[in-house]
């Protein structure tokens, strides 16, 4: 029987992504783990694996494609002696049904999303699938747990984090919001439209006056047009939002990073040939400080929810990495655990992965903290946008030689000027000042670090 291929869902924020480039074409022969496919995601380019065996008897969707919606059928698989009749029955559109039919049942589940489901009670089958093969993955189980509303008639309604919110803002029924997302998820489209339509009244009532239309500036310069990457697209839709809704408030503190420095040309110094090899980094002395001023200052290591702020258990540090297609932020996870060594060699291996596009969903999902370090290119001092879901992020400056006064004397010293930008309703100013008077004292004094 033949079998449609699926645009999976490879990151836990995707909703839609581009077809970048087919590696089979039709006739080819496919195997179970065969590269067919790259996918443009909103966080890298990812390469899409055949799950089951079979020759591709139609692309649906061609190279260079935008906007292609999770779990659409973009290739037909056709298996061992079905000819061109078995693609013409695969593709034709199913008769409409009477009634709304409940998800079909998935493929399975991956261990760790059956082992989420279980502890939740929730059970697998029951559950809209995005993964290869409709499989249920982790991003499966988190919208199932944290995009679902109950509607009035005890069904569960499913919406996108971002439809949930505008419905609430603008007073309407999700149950009443027909969804045009995957599985048919509710997204910002379809509350936008709702919130377009006019209101049933028995009154008449005056016509709206049109807002005037928002006309672009003329530009009578050449340019040179860049399309934007789903990347690209992403970063303007989930900054702009931070930065419109969340109010941040900024501490900058100077620290003298002169004890750092020789320390660190202490440890480098150290490091064996060959094998084990290292040479820490700046940036990583600032990635550990951050992690141990988290443990010692758990209220930062936040996210701001409408029901309850949530402390995260674990001290999980996003860092932002520089990339052509832009900033992705790859995570040191339990870097409160972890030495200099080990931190040093993560970052190394994420930034090389993360410009090459290799990077997996694993690698930069999740993270309670962001650091962002621009120190390396001489910038003195900025302020960085938060990145949701998360309450803070530290903009790391560059270390220089400055006037400072000591013991009422003028001094030299290497200062590198550290600012962090706050989510106020997740975490006070008293907190965030303990949390850089933490942090503070142990880029100060990077021996407490080694303890």
């Amino acid at each position: 029987m033949s079998v449609q291929i699926l645009m999976p869902a490879l990151s836990p924020t995707m909703t839609d992504g581009k077809l970048a480039k087919w590696h089979k074409a039709e006739g080819e022969t496919v195997e179970s783990g065969d590269v067919i496919a790259e996918i443009e995601t909103d966080k890298a380019t990812m390469e899409l694996e055949a799950v089951d065996e079979g020759v591709i008897g139609k692309i649906l969707v061609p190279d260079g494609t935008e906007g292609v919606a999770v779990n659409a059928p973009i290739a037909i698989l056709l298996e061992e002696g079905e000819d061109a009749s078995a693609i013409d029955a695969a593709v034709s559109p199913a008769p409409a049904p009477a009634a709304a039919v409940a998800p079909a049942p998935s493929a399975g589940a991956t261990p760790l999303a059956q082992r989420m489901a279980e502890q939740a009670g929730l059970d697998p089958a029951q559950i809209p699938a995005s993964g290869p093969g409709g499989r249920v993955v982790k991003a499966d189980i988190e919208a199932a747990l944290g995009s679902a509303s109950p509607s009035p008639s005890g069904n569960r309604v499913f919406a996108s984090p971002l439809a949930k919110r505008m419905a609430q803002q603008g007073g309407l029924d999700l149950s009443q919001i027909q969804g045009s997302g995957p599985r048919g998820r509710i997204v910002k489209a379809d509350v936008e439209a709702a919130l377009a339509a006019p209101a049933p009244s028995a009154a008449p009532v005056a016509a709206p006056v049109a807002a005037p239309a928002v006309v672009p500036p003329e530009i009578s310069a050449p340019v040179t047009e860049v399309p934007n990457s789903m990347m690209r697209k992403v970063i303007a839709q989930r900054l702009g939002e931070s930065k419109r809704t969340i109010p941040h408030f900024y501490l900058s503190v100077d620290c003298e990073i002169d004890s750092l420095l020789n320390l660190r040309k202490g440890l480098n110094a150290k490091s064996p040939e060959g094998e084990g090899a290292f040479k820490i980094s700046v940036n990583d002395f600032v990635v550990r400080a951050v992690a141990l001023a988290l443990r010692q200052i758990p209220a930062a290591n936040a996210t701001w929810t409408d029901e309850a702020v949530l402390l995260y258990d674990t001290v999980d540090v996003s860092v932002a990495v520089a990339t052509p297609g832009g900033l992705i932020t790859p995570v040191v996870r339990g870097a409160d655990g972890k030495g200099l060594s080990q931190i040093s060699a993560e970052m190394k291996d994420f930034g090389s992965r993360a410009r090459a596009g290799k990077l997996m969903p694993e690698d930069y999902a999740g993270g309670g903290f962001t650091v962002s370090n621009m120190g390396m290119m001489g910038i003195k001092e900025f302020s960085a946008i938060i990145n949701p879901p998360q309450s803070c992020i530290l903009a790391v400056g560059a270390g220089e030689q400055r006037p400072v006064v000591k013991d009422g004397a003028l001094a030299v010293a290497t200062v590198m000027t550290c600012t962090l930008s706050v989510d106020h309703r997740s975490v006070d100013g008293a907190i965030g000042a303990e949390f850089m008077n933490a942090f503070k004292g142990m880029i100060e004094d990077p021996l407490t670090m080694l303890l």
